[in-house]
């Protein structure tokens, strides 16, 4: 059995968002993870911040590979849709989905396994062409599925829960997808609810590629003392940089301006993040700052949390390639093979 179906019961006092959608329309079918998974708390953080932002369901393209985390599209977003691809081959298709239609809103979920692993050069390839998503990782350090096998993330030093200490280096994700060009960079935790639900707000709304690394630790395998991936360790070692409000462009702003405690970031759509810094002299929207910052705090064993860059100013694939606005897959026969003068003079424009 690979899913329950929920019953369908709404209480009639359910709050309704703006589209008449109460949050139990943006649930899907009844986890089968581990009672406590961290991932079950990142769908919830999923479905509020899809509710909270009024989205039609139907407007939303969940993607995932294999392993746990990419078992969750199935417990969120039930009317949107879906596909399930190969391990580690997420990021191609959901490059392909998009540039055939730009008009939806692509979400992608994955594991430290999926795109550390197996898929890394092409969690590499979809954040260097700023696709036009937000892909959030679901990072428990372990291979759950396969018995609890330390994955690309795992920090070095770790103990497994077998005692076994880790000695390989770790992929940090959020350095390599500031690297990589990332136009949204973020990190959070399942277990910080209040942090994570603006977080993905933020990442929806954003132009570009939008990432966020959540710590998400599994209760089977990487829940106990020398796990730097558990609950505990990550509530002792959080550095949290900022906390965020989102505000969308329909809604009046409202700050609070004291002096070097709050930025302001306007995206593309006219919404705002506004930055409530708790680091001092951290600036959100340097590169090069974020990376140095982020090294410095995980010599001291430290997990940052937060937004750690945007890019207010960021482009996507199809800018960079000069689509057109009307989606591919809408274009007619005529308007797709254009004849051969118009191949000619392109080809001549080349030369």
């Amino acid at each position: 059995m690979t899913y329950i179906t929920k019953p369908q019961l709404h209480h009639p006092r359910l709050v309704e968002n703006a589209l008449g959608k109460t949050r139990r329309d943006y649930e899907g079918s009844v986890s089968t993870l581990c009672a406590g998974c961290g991932h079950d708390s990142i769908s919830a953080a999923i479905i509020q911040a899809a509710y909270e932002l009024d989205l039609p369901p139907h407007r939303v393209a969940k993607l995932s590979g294999i392993g746990c985390s990419s078992k969750t599209p199935d417990y969120f977003l039930g009317a949107s849709h879906g596909f399930n691809t190969v391990h580690g081959r997420m990021p191609s298709v959901l490059t392909g989905a998009n540039l055939a239609n730009r008009d939806l809103i692509y979400l992608g979920v994955s594991g430290d396994g999926d795109s550390a692993s197996i898929g890394f050069g092409q969690f590499a390839h979809a954040i260097r062409r700023g696709v036009n998503m937000t892909y959030i990782v679901e990072n428990n350090g372990v291979y759950g599925l396969t018995k609890g096998q330390f994955s690309a993330t795992s920090d070095k030093g770790s103990k497994s829960k077998k005692g076994v200490v880790n000695h390989d280096s770790a992929i940090d994700l959020v350095s390599v997808a500031l690297q990589l060009g990332a136009t949204f960079v973020a990190r959070s935790f399942s277990g910080d609810k209040a942090q994570l639900v603006p977080l993905i707000k933020a990442a929806l709304s954003h132009q570009g590629s939008a990432f966020i690394d959540c710590i998400s630790p599994c209760i089977q395998f990487n829940n106990h003392a020398g796990s730097t991936k558990s609950f505990d360790y990550v509530r002792d070692h959080n550095e949290a940089v900022n906390t965020l409000d989102f505000v969308v462009s329909r809604e009046a702003i409202h700050v609070d301006y004291e002096p070097g405690t709050n930025t302001l970031v306007t995206q593309h759509d006219g919404s705002v993040l506004n930055l409530h810094k708790l680091a001092e002299h951290y600036d959100p929207t340097d590169r090069i700052s974020a990376m140095a910052y982020l090294a410095g705090r995980q010599a001291q064993g430290e997990v940052v949390t937060g937004l750690l860059y945007v890019d207010p100013r960021a482009q996507d694939l199809h800018e960079g390639l000069e689509t057109v606005e009307t989606p591919l897959n809408q274009l007619t026969d005529a308007q797709l093979i254009p004849g051969s003068k118009v191949l000619e003079r392109l080809n001549a424009s080349l030369r």
